[in-house]
């Protein structure tokens, strides 16, 4: 896997969970420990996505 094709795969990743965070926020009695954990996920992605860009 090339370092292009792993950051488009992390960036799908990122957004996905984008997608999923801001459903969750949306409706009412949503988990926030679930929604808190998806945003640690999103923030280490981007920290990926950042290292392999600028590596």
């Amino acid at each position: 896997m090339t370092v292009a094709s792993h950051i488009a795969e992390l960036k799908k990743k990122h957004a996905h969970l984008s997608e999923m965070v801001e459903q969750a926020q949306r409706s009412p009695g949503s988990d926030d420990l679930q929604i808190a954990e998806w945003k640690k996920q999103k923030l280490k992605i981007k920290e990926e996505i950042e290292r392999l860009s600028h590596a």
